[in-house]
């Protein structure tokens, strides 16, 4: 499967942001759909992650209550609702899909990687 993310953008801190992830071919339902993120001089790190189905979801404690995912097994797209930005949401931020991952958190688990969108959020 090939991920396309998009939707990143500069922001104010509060601000929000949606970003998409679009995936192509028709296995799409099959994937635990997930979000990460990397900020310069930093390791990757878990923001969430969706079921196939999308009836769970599972998120990093510094997104939690701020970020939303979802997804859309006909339009073969998963979302990433951003709300009250700070600036320490600044990164790159990466889509990835995995069959059946034991650890949604951990990254090792994913089989498929977008290309990444930048958010900078400004003070």
């Amino acid at each position: 499967v090939q991920l396309q993310a998009s939707g990143g953008g500069l922001v104010q801190a509060g601000g929000s942001l949606r970003l998409s992830c679009a995936a192509s071919g028709n296995t799409f339902s099959r994937y635990v759909m997930g979000w990460f993120r990397q900020a310069p001089g930093k390791d990757r790190e878990f923001v969430g992650a969706i079921s196939w189905s999308g009836g769970s979801t599972d998120y990093a404690d510094s997104v939690k209550g701020r970020f939303t995912i979802s997804r859309d097994n006909v339009k073969n797209t998963v979302y990433l609702q951003m709300n009250s930005l700070k600036p320490e949401d600044t990164a790159v931020y990466y889509c990835a899909a995995a069959t059946s991952p034991p650890k949604y958190y951990s990254f090792n688990y994913y089989d498929y990687w977008g290309q990444g969108t930048q958010v900078t959020v400004s003070s």
